[in-house]
């Protein structure tokens, strides 16, 4: 299987960031690379570690002129006081864009973006209290401020959590709907200057929103999918899942005839016989494979249109590749679906993430209550 073209591309933008962080986060990201951290999650980290740097800096706390210079003794000598009042900032910053700042919007970020960046430097200063060795032998140092942050956990409920889930997939219904609409329906709404790329990419979109919906696997795992990892005989692919494993994942038969009719027209693609990499796009006057980002604007591009065709009620919202998988997780469930194998067909690492999706809204509930009802009804009659 080919490494993806998003994970080379991160591990490029990772050495770039190192060439401008101290020493101890170059020799972190390195102990965590061999311990097969993915680029990805790393270069997150050290996003996070940036923003925490220069907090430092602007707070007088570092008195240095760059943050490569930021000494270790700074992190050793920091209080509990400091990380809380740190984590205020990150609560209260307003981050909105240029574009949202005109419009009037002030966004702060969220619970989930705060927790990261706490937990990247929970990690970090775990890391340099327990794993790191000077010249003695000894930890660089052994007083860790952030053991003493607890992060907040969410307290929503199971059946919450999946009532949004539910709120935010294509039902049962709206699968074919949609697929059909990609098929069918979309070039109706687009102007005459976009029907042709359109019409260019239809096939390949079609086949790979076909393959999403038909294996509920990830959008990094479509993208990184290779000639030689479709078995078409036993419909299953190999797919590079987190942390670099190997592993194979069952497709829909009727996805992979999308996805035959997109291999027989791949060639269009200038350059394809060129690449394993199955999913292309045209980038100048040759092809390069279709990134992350592009199938998540692709995604969003056609569930925004179908969510939004009524044009008095064009109140839709786009979703994320994410949400496809969101989606197949329901529907294997709905249809009586084991949750080990659904675990299995996911590559979730615990069933804890995978039980999710055993609770799917207030209307499967209710269903429940009324045959319940029901029951009781006829045996007191």
């Amino acid at each position: 299987m080919a490494v993806s073209r998003e994970k080379i591309i991160h591990e490029k933008r990772l050495e770039l960031y190192l060439a401008d962080m101290p020493e101890y986060i170059v020799e972190y990201v390195r102990s965590k690379r061999r311990a097969k951290y993915s680029p990805s999650t790393l270069l997150g980290y050290v996003h996070e570690y940036i923003k925490f740097f220069n907090w430092l800096k602007q707070e007088g706390i570092s008195e240095v002129e760059h943050i490569k210079d930021t000494p270790l003794f700074i992190l050793e000598k920091l209080s509990k006081s400091n990380v809380e009042f740190y984590m205020e900032h990150l609560n209260e910053e307003v981050i909105s864009t240029e574009k949202e700042r005109k419009k009037g919007i002030e966004r702060k970020r969220s619970e989930a973006a705060v927790s990261r960046n706490i937990n990247a430097l929970k990690s970090l200063f775990n890391y340099i209290t327990t794993e790191t060795e000077n010249e003695d032998g000894e930890c660089y140092f052994y007083r860790n401020v952030f053991s003493k942050i607890k992060t907040h956990k969410s307290d929503e409920t199971a059946s919450n959590r999946a009532e949004k889930i539910s709120s935010i997939i294509l039902s049962e219904n709206e699968i074919n709907d949609f697929i059909n609409f990609v098929r069918h329906d979309y070039e109706k709404t687009i102007s005459p200057q976009k029907k042709a790329a359109f019409h260019r990419d239809k096939i390949r979109d079609l086949a790979l929103i076909s393959v999403l919906l038909g294996s509920g696997i990830r959008v990094s795992e479509i993208a990184s999918l290779t000639l030689e990892d479709i078995n078409f005989q036993k419909d299953r692919i190999d797919i590079i899942r987190k942390g670099n494993k190997a592993d194979t994942a069952l497709v829909f038969a009727s996805a992979l005839l999308d996805l035959k009719d997109y291999l027989r027209i791949r060639d269009q693609y200038p350059g394809a016989k060129d690449t394993p990499y199955v999913f292309l796009t045209k980038y100048g006057g040759s092809s390069r494979p279709i990134s992350v980002r592009a199938i998540q604007n692709l995604i969003n591009k056609y569930t925004l249109a179908f969510n939004s065709k009524e044009e008095m009620f064009a109140t839709g919202k786009g979703l994320s590749p994410h949400k496809l998988r969101h989606t197949f997780a329901s529907e294997w469930i709905r249809n009586g679906g084991n949750i080990i194998l659904l675990r299995d067909q996911l590559g979730h690492n615990t069933i804890e993430t995978t039980q999710k999706y055993t609770n799917l809204s207030s209307e499967e509930r209710r269903k429940v209550m009324d045959k319940m009802e029901q029951s009781r009804t006829d045996y007191l009659s």
